[in-house]
């Protein structure tokens, strides 16, 4: 998703937005720009095409001086990228807005304006709104009322902040689908779609609402509902460190949100098991009495959270619970069954997802007994929106590549199953017992998974020269093995599959050659001997198998076969640690192939847009 961050206050203000532009670099961008107005109403604009470091050294060369401005990255999709689509966007010579989001009835506009003698330098939607704005500035409106019209006119998802070098004390902001918060300073106001941006500048925050449009100056924020009526938002303090967003030691961002894993999870699970028992408020005030009621789970997520819910499909099912879990984006467009006393579940790293947060605003029309989210971000629209929610408390996660939001979300599932289960009287007090105390044993479990990432970086050099791959896993390991997949084709750009193991005489087995390596996650279990059959039959193919298994699965290692083994673990916390070495090997073919780790091609940390 695109970047945002502008800024009224008291101080020359480039410096701020440029640091912030860094700090939302992991989000995915082509472009960057920014326009500062100085008090005598001058405006000075800036835009580059690529990282943010060439709009750093294009302002060393023409500084924009002045305490009121926006800047945003640009992440391409109406227009090439280029410096012309970046923002941000001018319109009279006076208003420069950017914005986020997609614009539905972008042609139908743009056709409008040029009706009415408008020129268009760009090929984006942006631009028609900032023109929109400056048409309705014509009629004698004010700013903040121009963009209250406009906004009232657009389709779409938009996160819009806009500002006039004729008020160059103010700026105007509009919230719909695309999320944003206002920083508070003393005497200085902020806005960002993301709070990281702001975190060297202030620790409190007032997050937009949807439908919200909100006039900020030096003196303080007003806020409009979608009726235009002036609200009040409350004022939340975030406990992030201000920089939380650093590498530290790590080369990457990936390598060390990968390590942080044991930290991560541990908070997860932090005051939420009390004895032998999952603490059940922890879903929220009334989640026992909700969950007791449940028959069946629908689970909606999109990318890596859709392959936490494939694991947790497994779960819910071992102990009596309906469970489907479905893509967010096939979920919204067709007519779906809903099954008596079913909860609708969604999973999202960022709360923002918009196919996700689409499925939740039909679902509460589709008559699901309740709605919950699993998300990362509080305050985030999911987590506002939905009934209850449970926070996975992974931190900041700057790589694109979910890494740690994946297995505190897996870890949050499995105490929602856990709970779930003994509150509709599926398992004992001795069986929920057996998994708090696996529970408890993860954060250790992956520090010693972690060992393992010496001998996994050797693995990865047999990946070096390799353009196709193939996953292979079973059970609750055909999910580990999609999510695998996906990592390696996100950092690596090899072309990457995942297959449940029992599918290979179904197809792939044609593709099979000794150029094609085989990643099978073996975990020692009753599916076990099933799975060495089936590589068995890759092993006569000429094909080359690279296996994480068990310690005490008797897996030779050979010419045609790697073996990495990890020690025993119960199976019902093995889809958690076994993802790790998965994450570890794209993490080392990537750096051999030389990408950009932490923010691969065309992709972007928080899709906000369908």
């Amino acid at each position: 998703m695109c970047g945002i961050i502008g800024a009224v206050a008291q101080r020359d203000v480039a410096q701020i937005l440029v640091e912030g532009l860094r700090r939302l670099e992991y989000r995915g961008y082509d472009s960057a720009g920014l326009a500062v107005i100085d008090t005598d109403g001058n405006l000075t604009r800036l835009r580059r095409l690529g990282k943010v470091q060439a709009l750093v050294d294009a302002l060393a060369e023409t500084p924009a001086i002045g305490g009121t401005g926006i800047a945003h990255t640009r992440w391409a999709t109406h227009g090439a990228p280029n410096e012309a689509n970046a923002h941000p966007h001018i319109a009279g010579d006076n208003i420069a807005l950017v914005h986020n989001g997609i614009i539905e009835n972008h042609e139908m506009l743009r056709n409008d304006m040029k009706g009415l003698g408008y020129t268009f330098v760009s090929d984006t939607d942006t631009e028609i709104i900032a023109h929109m704005i400056y048409h309705e500035q014509t009629s004698g409106l004010s700013l903040l009322k121009a963009l209250q019209k406009t906004v009232h006119q657009l389709k779409g998802a938009y996160g819009a902040v806009v500002m006039d070098r004729n008020d160059p004390d103010r700026i105007v902001v509009a919230r719909s689908g695309s999320p944003l918060v206002i920083g508070i300073g003393i005497g200085e106001y902020f806005v960002a779609s993301d709070q990281l941006a702001l975190l060297p500048v202030t620790h409190r925050f007032i997050l937009l609402e949807e439908g919200d449009v909100a006039e900020i100056t030096r003196e303080g924020v007003r806020i409009f509902d979608r009726t235009e009526r002036i609200v009040e938002r409350n004022i939340i303090a975030s406990d992030l460190d201000h920089d939380a967003g650093n590498k530290g030691s790590y080369r990457h961002f990936m390598l060390k949100e990968i390590f942080e894993q044991p930290d991560a999870v541990a908070s997860t699970l932090e005051d939420r098991l009390v004895n032998d028992q999952v603490v059940v408020e922890s879903f929220g005030h009334n989640a026992e009495e909700t969950l007791r009621k449940i028959r069946a789970v629908q689970i909606i997520a999109c990318g890596t959270s859709y392959h936490a819910a494939m694991v947790a499909r497994y779960w819910f099912e071992q102990y009596g619970i309906s469970c489907r879990a479905e893509i967010a984006s096939e979920f919204c467009y067709r007519k779906a069954f809903v099954p008596e006393d079913c909860l609708f579940l969604t999973i999202s790293q960022s709360g923002e997802t918009a196919d996700t947060l689409a499925a939740l605003r039909m679902a509460k029309k589709q008559g699901f007994i309740s709605s919950m989210t699993l998300c990362n971000v509080p305050g985030s629209s999911l987590v506002r929106e939905s009934d209850m929610s449970f926070m996975t408390r992974a931190g900041p996660e700057i790589g694109v590549a979910s890494t740690k939001t994946f297995t505190t979300q897996l870890t949050a599932l499995l105490m929602l199953v856990t709970v779930t289960a003994r509150v509709t009287g599926q398992i004992d007090a001795d069986k929920e017992a057996e998994i708090v105390r696996e529970l408890r044993t993860l954060p250790h479990m992956i520090r010693g998974v972690l060992m393992l990432n010496d001998s996994i970086q050797v693995l990865s050099e047999a990946f070096a020269d390799k353009h196709h791959s193939l996953f292979l896993g079973r059970g609750t390991m055909y999910p580990i093995a999609m999510e695998g997949a996906l990592k390696l084709k996100e950092i690596s750009y090899i072309h990457a599959e995942a297959y449940a193991a029992g599918e290979l005489k179904h197809g792939p087995l044609a593709l099979i050659d000794s150029h094609m390596p085989i990643v099978v996650v073996a975990s020692n279990n009753e599916l076990l001997e099933k799975l060495k059959s089936n590589m068995e039959e890759v092993r006569a193919r000429g094909g080359q198998l690279y296996v994480f298994t068990d310690r005490h699965a008797h897996l030779v290692a050979g010419d045609d076969i790697q073996v990495i083994a990890l020690d025993k673990v119960h199976d019902i916390i093995a889809p958690i640690l076994y993802t790790i070495p998965l994450q570890l090997l794209s993490y080392y073919v990537a750096i051999i192939k030389g990408t950009d780790v932490d923010q691969p091609r065309n992709l972007a940390k928080s899709v906000t847009v369908e």
